[in-house]
């Protein structure tokens, strides 16, 4: 008798230990992107689409690109963060990139690639491995008439369990021939948070 209560007992310890044990996602499903998700309080690729959508309507829309002979050429600098949170700004930078690009309304450089464009451009041309004709020329590239530059600031307001977080984006179109800001935009997000006991 004494021996089955020992064995009982052995196998709910066990039960209990396996129940309390480490737990991993370890089972999971593509989740709709068009679906909202606030898991916590921080920025996040909502938020970026928000952000992109909306500047890249106004800008499209703007007299600057309406009144345009030309798509213009349009070099778009790293998104700044101004704001008290740790925010993927290349994320961000490349979301506004690729929603300005298919608005079809603009031509782009990559301040990024200068350096291999220019490596690339002295392999072709001086090395002897690449046929002259086919060669590209240093000299032809097209020179970005503006500069989309932006930055991202924020506010927060903590009483008790609620919480409100302030997002502010700011970009702007600089002509870089006159220094000139051609076209100025903001976009404003508040989120509110409510605090609650989480369990384990």
């Amino acid at each position: 008798m004494l021996r089955r209560i020992s064995r009982v007992a052995v196998l709910l310890g066990l039960t209990f230990f396996v129940g309390c044990g480490h737990k991993e996602f370890s089972k999971g499903s593509y989740d709709d992107l068009a679906e909202e998700r606030h898991l916590d309080d921080k920025f996040n690729e909502t938020d970026m689409k928000h952000i992109a959508d909306t500047m890249v309507e106004s800008l499209v829309n703007s007299p600057v690109v309406q009144e345009h002979k030309k798509r213009p050429v349009v070099l778009i600098t790293l998104v700044k963060n101004r704001s008290q949170e740790h925010i993927d700004m290349k994320s961000m930078t490349d979301k506004i990139r690729v929603a300005v690009v298919k608005s079809g309304k603009f031509r782009f450089t990559d301040k990024e690639v200068r350096g291999e464009i220019s490596e690339e451009l002295s392999f072709q041309g001086e090395s002897g491995y690449v046929d002259p004709a086919t060669a590209r020329q240093k000299g032809r590239q097209i020179g970005a008439n503006f500069f989309l530059t932006g930055e991202i600031t924020d506010r927060v307001q903590e009483v008790g369990k609620e919480k409100y977080v302030y997002y502010k984006c700011t970009f702007n179109l600089v002509d870089i021939q006159t220094g000139i800001i051609e076209w100025t935009d903001e976009k404003e997000l508040r989120k509110y948070y409510k605090k609650r006991s989480v369990t384990f």
